[in-house]
């Protein structure tokens, strides 16, 4: 038996780091990290290939919506180790890039296709649709049948791997933009792009090492003796507040704070009760990421472009970033190289052929016209992850409901991206103050705002410490 901890971590992604540090920031010294993995950083972490090219386990941009995130990307770095990008997105369709959101840019498309999407518009204007109890019903509803047949639906199952009708709406928010008539007319008559929507339209990223190098300087900051890398937890004893790792190690705890996926934990703890719910509302779509390394310079076409979105069937990626545009250190040093880093979904109702997918993705990229042939490909990369996005399903909140609490209640506290399984703030800034709010919350009674209301957490720039939190002379001691 290990010495037993008043605070064990599961997991050291952006939730469990954020936690660990925030408790080393309240002086506390009994807590521990446990993580399955050789490395720290989770999702977010970045591997070098044989070749020297960078990737990361997907498309990750720095944004957030909280004052405290922002300056502890300063700490871990410095200021002056970061790239700021003008988010560049685009649509791959009809043999042409058109901007993001293509909504409302629809006069890039070509001509039967706008009338079919503004056929659409005008109809649900003239006679709305019932509020939608579902995500398909929700893209009907916002968007007409026009642009839903053409763009909305066939992109959304393919990066979700679910049918939209399958899924909750709640969770849209500012995920999604809705489709406005008025926007829409006055960009067709103008012919002009809209392109400043949503959350992400300036970015920062790493100037070296990719978006791991931010957690890899957050675990630095902590006591090393405390995080216990290669150790998989594979049974949790609730009453005795034990958990034990595949190898037999046992660590005693007072309080337990879960990043590993929900579903795992109720397997972990034998809480069969929750089987069936868990299997019912806690859906998920697994990920395949693979980046193609190219010898010389990026095209003309793509050098100015961050990602660019796929919702047609000629390829099977739904995403495709130019990773090299993020930075000149995610390829290697001496010669001229660019790369691309396309993501693939997967689900029971979405199959993949995994022992081809790489070759698949290459077909994708010439039928796309990213590459022109396969001469200059000099590294093929590629990341698999079982738990890649939490979807939100139309029983995933009734699941929730029941589930956080009853572990809330036996001193068990399941955050982050696939342990609160809320998409809505599941990126790397909700994550990270997921992991801050619940210590806060554990050692000082102050509210989790970001894991039980998405709205307000999504809703403003968040200042430290929070509205209602106490004073700023209170938050300044528990924050050095």
């Amino acid at each position: 038996m290990d010495d037993g901890v008043e605070f064990l971590v599961l997991g050291a992604g952006p939730t469990g780091l954020g936690a660990a540090r925030q408790l080393a920031k309240n002086n506390c010294d009994s807590w521990a990290i446990v993580e399955a993995a050789a490395h720290v950083g989770g999702l977010a972490s970045s591997f070098v290939d044989g070749q020297g090219f960078t990737w990361d386990v997907g498309g990750h941009v720095q944004f957030s919506h909280y004052d405290y995130f922002d300056q502890a990307m300063i700490d871990f770095l410095g200021a002056d180790q970061w790239h700021s990008h003008i988010r560049e997105a685009w649509v791959w369709m009809r043999d042409r890039f058109i901007p993001y959101p293509l909504q409302n840019n629809i006069h890039r498309l070509p001509p039967e296709d706008i009338y079919r999407c503004l056929e659409g518009l005008v109809q649900i204007t003239r006679s709305p649709l019932p509020k939608p109890e579902n995500f398909g019903q929700w893209i009907n509803a916002c968007s007409g049948e026009g642009l839903a047949e053409v763009f909305m639906r066939p992109y959304n199952y393919k990066v979700w791997a679910y049918p939209p009708e399958q899924m909750n709406a709640k969770w849209v928010g500012e995920r999604v933009s809705v489709t406005d008539l008025s926007t829409v007319l006055k960009s067709l008559v103008f012919n002009e792009d809209v392109l400043s929507w949503g959350p992400n339209r300036t970015f920062g990223f790493p100037k070296s090492g990719g978006t791991g190098s931010i957690w890899n300087a957050c675990a630095d900051e902590l006591d090393q003796d405390k995080i216990h890398l290669n150790t998989t937890i594979s049974a949790i004893d609730l009453d005795k507040k034990v958990a034990v790792s595949a190898d037999g190690r046992r660590f005693s705890y007072g309080k337990l704070i879960s990043t590993m996926p929900l579903d795992k934990l109720i397997e972990c703890t034998g809480q069969t009760q929750f089987t069936d719910l868990s299997a019912r509302g806690l859906l998920h779509s697994s990920s395949h990421i693979i980046g193609i390394g190219l010898r010389g310079r990026v095209p003309d076409g793509l050098r100015t472009k961050c990602w660019m979105y796929f919702p047609e069937d000629d390829c099977p990626f739904y995403r495709c970033t130019v990773f090299s545009n993020y930075a000149e250190n995610n390829v290697p040093d001496g010669g001229d190289y660019w790369s691309l880093m396309c993501e693939v979904s997967q689900s029971p109702q979405k199959p993949v052929n995994v022992d081809r997918v790489v070759e698949d993705v290459i077909a994708g990229l010439l039928n796309t016209q990213l590459i022109r042939d396969t001469d200059t490909i000099v590294s093929k990369w590629k990341y698999s992850v079982e738990h890649g996005y939490p979807t939100p399903g139309i029983h995933r909140d009734e699941a929730l409901a029941e589930i956080i609490p009853y572990f809330d209640s036996h001193d068990v506290y399941s955050r982050g991206r696939f342990g609160l399984w809320r998409y809505e703030v599941s990126n790397q800034d909700h994550s990270f103050m997921q992991g801050v709010e619940v210590v806060e919350r554990l050692l000082n009674g102050r509210a989790e705002i970001t894991a039980f209301d998405p709205e307000r957490a999504n809703g403003v720039k968040h200042p430290w410490p929070f509205d209602g939190w106490g004073s700023p002379a209170d938050m300044r001691e528990t924050s050095r």
